[in-house]
Parts: C-alpha cells; structure tokens; sequence
C-alpha cells in the first residue's frame, strides 16, 4: 500500500512528501531546460486569468521524476509594468513571476481529481507558500483539497470547471488515457 493510499484524508497541500515531490519535480524539470537559468524560450501569449500572468508560456508533454512518468502542463506567468508578449520576448526574467505546474501522479495520489498534484513555484525554485491557520503552509500537493468536492477551492476548484473533465482550460491540451466525449 503506497503513502497515499493508507491516508484516506490526505492533507489538502504542504505535507513533507508533497513538498519533497515538488523539489524533485524541480529538478527534472530543470534537467529538461523547462524551467531555470537554462530554460528554453517557449512561445508568448495574452492570459490574463488570475492567479496566472497576463502573459503566459505552456509546455505540456510526458516528464519522468523519480520511477513514474506523468504528464506534464507548465505554465509560466508573467507580470509587470509593461508586460506584453513583446516585452517578455525581449526580457523574459524581467518580468517571469511564478510557474505554475499540473502533474499526474500515480494511480491512488488523488483518484477524485485525476491524480493531479498541483505546485506554485518562483522563479528560483522555491514554493510560494500560504498562510492557513496561522501557519505558512508551502503550495504543492493537492491545492486547496476539501472533504469534498464541493468544498475544493484554489487550483483544484477553479480547474474542475474546465470543459471536459480533464482538469485544462486549454482545449488543444489533451490528456493521455483520459476518455473525452465526441462532440
């Protein structure tokens, strides 16, 4: 029985193993030049959408950390006094203020979300962390899980009302082995 299966309430984000996941998604992700000093240009666009950038770079695509591979939406979010697409081409340090990240984990991490884990990271790696209960909590893991469904807020609420039930706002995005209807 994996960690995750033995907790039937697990905490809603910032356990040590969630955190501890999150540093090693870092590191592949910084291996594949996604994210760090070395990471690769992506293509611009106008987002707008809180709590991501007006401007925004995406990467989707299956990433390996550890011994599981899972796929992977990245989004970097950009910010600023005179952001645009033009001014993030020109200077995209200047002006990159988080990146945001979809992973699906194994089978058991979250099955009523799809197993996705959820962190918001700056542009240095570190978590963005959340004051809750006067404790501040790092942002990975399941963000914001509630005893239910209807009580999630923060990235799991906002994503369960994609279209299509696949957690992503981005219809060209598609997740490997999930089930979409014909439209």
């Amino acid at each position: 029985m994996t960690a995750c299966q033995s907790n039937p309430q697990p905490r809603a984000f910032s356990g040590s193993a969630d955190v501890l996941f999150a540093h090693q998604l870092w590191q592949a992700m910084e291996a594949k030049h996604l994210v760090g000093k070395q990471s690769i240009p992506l293509t611009p666009f106008f987002g707008g959408a809180k709590p991501h950038g007006m401007i925004l770079e995406i990467y989707h695509h299956k990433l390996t950390v550890g011994n599981h591979k899972g796929f992977l939406i990245l989004k970097r979010n950009y910010n600023g006094k005179g952001v645009s697409v033009k001014t993030v081409s020109r200077n995209r340090k200047k002006y990159l203020t988080s990146i945001t990240i979809m992973y699906k984990r194994e089978a058991g991490y979250d099955e009523a979300n799809l197993n996705f884990f959820w962190a918001r990271y700056k542009p240095d790696g570190s978590l963005f962390t959340k004051e809750m209960s006067g404790r501040k909590l790092q942002l990975a893991g399941r963000l914001i899980k509630g005893k239910d469904r209807a009580s999630n807020k923060g990235c799991l609420y906002c994503h369960a009302s994609a279209g299509g039930g696949d957690y992503i706002f981005y219809p060209d995005i598609k997740l490997p082995g999930f089930h979409y209807r014909e439209q």
